[in-house]
């Protein structure tokens, strides 16, 4: 049997008619495997950070695009794919399901609930890579954010919208101190973020416990790509987090987040970049690494339209060494450090913070005048002590006056001292320092630097703070409502420190 022209023609014609060419897609296929990234042939329009289906069930990301050949990263580990294997295009980026349901709730790095609490309501879809608000967009930082950890309010305060480094060696309380802050920020109009980047998942689980015993999951989201997750829920994991903190943001709120650390995102992204055959630089970085940190934490402030976004990255030292490369990079990023001292970790100094090493460049407009009035001369007097120190051990006899300046910086160090748990309110803060400041720890006799001299000046103190709380409310109150110490009641808490000092010591 032969076809004429005008039938092929015409069956030609009736195929393109009964064929939607919109319907078509471009498919790919894997050419090849790798350590949790493949190759994709195929697929020559496919968009940086598009999210790709594969044929046995797993998903991809695109962050790598040649002339022949597209790099996408698997979103599981668990699922395998083949070479071979078809690859379909879904034309769109990653985006995460929002919504102050995800309170109180731990979600994976692509924001699936794990905590067997079943699904979020999600109130709208973001773009994990969004642009950073300019200048013109944020306000100045003005707003004291309280930790209740007295070193960090008086010598390196924070304030809402501030990014704030805590840094130190493995084991020196990085962790602690963040999460005595969310703890402290029950009742005080703060939400927050715990990112967990390449964390064992039983500390993780300790934490969440923590949370739920002090009644502060409520307020908290916890965001966990460990150690066993993808390589690509490592590093999607602090963007993730930060997406939904811009949505908090954007209904008004404070927020504070937490990542917890940047050293094993940077570990993560050194590891895609090396799979990618980018260029190693220094430590065997990529040549972008600062810009990968600078642009997540760029994303934090305080906003002209309302709300702030408050960051505490938190990265791992090694022996104390401050110039390796993820630490002086963030220590630049950063609108200061708290510098956790192993040494002073090891000699019994909790939270171990080196007043010497940590700063904070822009808290300081935001503390409240009644800590401000109380520390101007602190961070000297813990100077001197450590001089001091070095000095008396080698047998140096010191002076009268050298005494006294030895024996203020024990109490100084002292006071500084707290348990895990245990915050402070400012107004409390405020008091314990006025009698520091005004000299009523203070004593005549030689052996005030003596250790149980100083801890019973110490303890004087912190039962003076009670006395005032109990029955002298209208002051405890007037300082916490003013955050300020006035003239009348700088004279009164004068009056009874003086009585109330004689008969403690």
């Amino acid at each position: 049997m032969t076809l004429k022209t005008a039938d092929l023609e015409n069956l030609f014609e009736k195929a393109l008619s009964q064929s939607d060419l919109t319907t078509l897609e471009e498919v790919g296929v894997v050419v090849k495997v790798g350590d949790g990234m493949c190759h994709i042939n195929g697929i020559t329009h496919a968009l940086y950070g598009e999210i790709v289906l594969f044929e046995g069930g797993n998903k991809g990301m695109i962050l790598d695009l040649e002339e022949d050949l597209a790099t996408a990263f698997f979103l599981y580990n668990t699922i395998p794919v083949n070479e071979g294997e078809m690859v379909h295009r879904t034309k769109s980026v990653f985006k995460l399901g929002v919504g102050e349901s995800l309170l109180g709730r731990v979600v994976n790095a692509l924001g699936t609930p794990i905590d067997g609490l079943g699904t979020v309501d999600v109130v709208e879809e973001r773009s994990i890579e969004v642009d950073i608000p300019g200048i013109a967009d944020r306000s100045p930082v003005n707003e004291s954010l309280e930790t209740g950890i007295m070193a960090i309010d008086t010598l390196v305060p924070i304030g809402r919208g501030q990014r704030e480094l805590i840094i130190g060696n493995r084991n020196t309380g990085k962790t602690a101190i963040a999460l005595d802050t969310i703890l402290h920020q029950k009742g005080k109009n703060v939400l927050c973020i715990y990112v967990a980047i390449g964390q064992r998942q039983v500390n993780v689980a300790r934490l969440m416990h923590t949370l739920q015993e002090r009644g502060s999951l409520e307020y908290t989201a916890i965001i966990i790509a460990d150690a066993s997750d993808a390589v690509l829920c490592r590093y999607m994991a602090p963007y993730v987090g930060t997406t939904l903190a811009e949505y908090l943001r954007d209904q008004g709120r404070d927020v504070l987040i937490v990542y917890d650390d940047l050293t094993d995102h940077a570990i993560a992204y050194r590891e895609m970049s090396l799979l990618m055959r980018r260029s190693p630089g220094r430590e065997a970085y990529p040549g972008d690494i600062f810009y990968l940190h600078s642009h997540l934490l760029e994303r934090s402030g305080k906003f002209l339209a309302g709300g702030s976004i408050t960051a505490l990255p938190i990265v791992q030292l090694q022996g104390d060494d401050l110039t390796a490369y993820i630490p002086t990079n963030l220590i630049s990023i950063t609108d200061g450090q708290i510098f956790l001292d192993s040494h002073l970790f090891n000699s019994g100094v909790r939270p171990a913070v080196n007043g010497e090493l940590s700063v904070s460049r822009v808290g300081g407009a935001a503390q409240t005048k009644a800590i401000r009035k109380v520390t101007k001369s602190l961070r000297l007097d813990l100077a001197q002590y450590s001089e001091l120190v070095g000095f008396s051990q080698f047998g140096t006899e010191l002076d009268i006056v050298s005494q006294r300046q030895l024996a203020r910086g024990a109490i100084a160090v002292e006071l500084l001292k707290q348990d895990q748990f245990n915050t402070r309110p400012f107004e409390q803060q405020a008091i314990v320092l006025f009698l520091f400041q005004k000299g009523f720890l203070e004593g005549k006799e030689k052996n005030l630097a003596v250790d149980c001299a100083w801890k019973l000046a110490v303890d004087c103190a912190w039962k003076f703070v009670d006395y005032i709380k109990h029955t002298q409310t209208a002051i405890y109150d007037r300082i916490k409502h003013d955050a300020d110490i006035s003239t009348q009641t700088d004279k009164q808490l004068s009056d009874y420190a003086r009585e109330f000092m004689m008969m403690c010591k």
